[in-house]
């Protein structure tokens, strides 16, 4: 990977000062430690998840304006949030899941008239 890099700029790795060097080996040693899994993302994804649900609890389903009740569209938006969170999370789990969750995703979608 770093050959690539390099080659895109022309560049080769001797070519490269010692802090140059010492610098890019400390950049990829990070990279190799971050490295994304399906486990790390199911984590995220139930964090995220449960910081909106959280969220949307705490939200009024209406809001006041003067003497009006409104619907409050960050309850909305909360809400799409959620959904997307669990289409991906059925996208980890299971393909019947998966299946599943993107049959009452599309089941979900407005009717066209």
């Amino acid at each position: 990977m770093l050959d690539e890099i390099l080659e895109q700029f022309k560049l080769k790795y001797e070519d490269l000062n010692p802090v140059e060097r010492e610098t890019i080996n400390s950049w990829m040693t990070a990279i190799e430690k971050s490295k994304i899994t399906t486990e790390g993302i199911r984590s995220f994804i139930k964090r995220m998840k449960a910081s909106v649900e959280k969220e949307l609890s705490e939200q009024p389903e209406y809001a006041t304006i003067l003497f009006f009740k409104v619907r409050n569209d960050k309850n909305i938006l909360l809400k799409a949030r959620l959904r997307n969170y669990l289409l991906i999370e059925g996208f980890l789990s299971t393909p019947e899941e998966a299946k599943k969750q993107l049959e009452q995703a599309i089941a979900s979608f407005p009717k066209k008239t």
